[in-house]
């Protein structure tokens, strides 16, 4: 079992920035592929990146070149820092953990997800 919190959201003018933070607890967090994912209102939910347990990442388009995942496997923590953000941005951003190794974009893959955090960005 893997317990995941979230945190970082917030309010943030176009073009600014965030970093996300997921804090994992339970098991051993260097043995699961980490995902971010949002959801805006009345859509549904959207692959954003995924680290694989060695690092191994992938971007959903709009974001490549602005979001990085990353994570510090000693502290159990999976980060999604997140600049030049526009108002499409805006969502409900979670993430999740997988046991498997390979690059996972579906969310049933995952199996372990945290409460969410809010971001807004303003125009």
């Amino acid at each position: 079992q893997v317990q995941l919190v979230e945190s970082g959201g917030g309010l943030v003018q176009d073009g600014g920035s965030l970093r996300l933070s997921c804090a994992a607890s339970g098991r051993t967090f260097s043995n699961y592929a980490i995902g971010w994912f949002r959801q805006a209102p009345g859509k549904e939910r959207q692959f954003v990146a995924t680290s694989t347990f060695r690092g191994t990442a992938l971007y959903t388009d709009s974001v490549k070149g602005r979001f990085t995942i990353s994570r510090d496997n000693a502290k159990n923590t999976g980060y999604l820092q997140m600049n030049s953000l526009k108002p499409e941005d805006t969502a409900v951003y979670y993430c999740a953990a997988a046991s498997l190794g390979s690059i996972l974009v579906d969310p049933p893959a995952y199996g372990y997800w945290g409460q969410g955090t809010q971001v807004t960005v303003s125009s």
